[in-house]
């Protein structure tokens, strides 16, 4: 299959774009745009502008989507450019209603909100129950990192 990946609120290397450069071509990753903190660290302005690399990278989605090229589309951590407000949700579920048919679209991330879940034909819930990061522990080289 050929597989697009696009990422959200995600401006650094992390571990799963090392895994996939060491696929074929037929994988492509368009990585997330360097915000330089995390939202929760972020005052108005620097909110304003992470929610238009996030739109930026919503217009590349539909974009290549209307190429019909790819038989996979994943938008990594969609759920939660939704969720912090920076993505309309109507604009998400607009590209799914006008995805080609032999599409499928994989979204991730946490509380996905009721009207996706009602579209989707799969719906996953992976919660943390205990993570190092709640110790203060950085990314692990090889874990995380």
């Amino acid at each position: 299959m050929k597989v697009l990946m696009v990422q959200f609120l995600k401006g650094r290397e992390s571990g799963e774009l090392i895994a996939i450069n060491k696929l074929d071509s037929n994988f492509l990753v368009n990585p997330g745009k360097p915000m330089g903190k995390f939202t929760w660290e972020m005052n108005e302005e620097e909110l304003k502008k992470a929610a238009a690399l996030q739109r930026e990278q919503l217009e590349y989605a539909l974009k290549e989507m209307r190429r019909d090229k790819w038989d996979m589309l994943i938008l990594d951590e969609i759920m939660a450019a939704i969720t912090t407000k920076m993505i309309p949700l109507e604009d998400v579920l607009e590209l799914i209603r006008c995805k080609p048919d032999r599409l499928e679209i994989i979204m991730t991330g946490r509380d996905a909100p009721k009207e996706l879940m009602e579209v989707a034909d799969y719906v996953s819930d992976i919660r943390e129950i205990k993570h190092p990061f709640e110790k203060g522990i950085p990314a692990r080289r090889g874990i995380e990192d």
